[in-house]
């Protein structure tokens, strides 16, 4: 796909959502239930994942950590973000790859300490590039990736939250 191909595809799309912008915002789910043992079955859309515990909070590892797995939509979505850009500012991108690595205190989640933050108290993301470009592009491309990932700016400017429960 090139940069003409991707303004064609997303034309209508963004004359849609100025014309009538309710219908530019899209509930996204997700859903987990409860499996054997201390773990859930996660619906990906796609197939069927399974999260536990990480070993540092008494898991045997078998199962998916569900940090891990915000690291990894996060590099998913910086990777999908990076490329449509690139596409766009027509950036030929010969080789590109995204890290996020995140630290996290097992004292503040497993109780041990109320002072430990529970949660990432340091996310990095970090991208590495090969392509012909000036560096002044790809500058320019690392700014409008993190602008537009969906998941780095939920992550930065953090979602109004509600958390309710239902009981049978």
């Amino acid at each position: 796909m090139d940069s003409t191909e991707l303004k064609e595809l997303q034309a209508p799309l963004k004359q849609q959502y100025t014309d009538a912008p309710q219908t530019a915002v899209i509930t996204m789910r997700a859903e987990s239930h409860v499996t054997e043992g201390i773990a859930c079955k996660v619906e990906t859309g796609r197939q069927l994942a399974e999260a536990g515990l990480h070993p540092a909070a008494g898991g045997d590892g078998s199962q998916l950590c569900s940090g891990d797995m915000l690291l990894e939509a996060l590099v998913a979505c910086a990777g999908v973000t990076l490329k449509a850009v690139a596409t766009a500012m027509g950036i030929n991108l010969t080789d590109a790859s995204v890290h996020a690595e995140g630290d996290l205190d097992f004292r503040g989640t497993l109780a041990v300490n109320r002072d430990a933050k529970v949660g990432f108290r340091d996310i990095r993301l970090r991208f590495a590039l090969q392509s012909d470009a000036p560096a002044e592009s790809l500058d320019k491309l690392i700014q409008l990736t993190e602008r537009y990932c969906v998941v780095l700016q939920t992550l930065t400017n953090s979602a109004d939250f509600s958390v309710t429960a239902s009981y049978n």
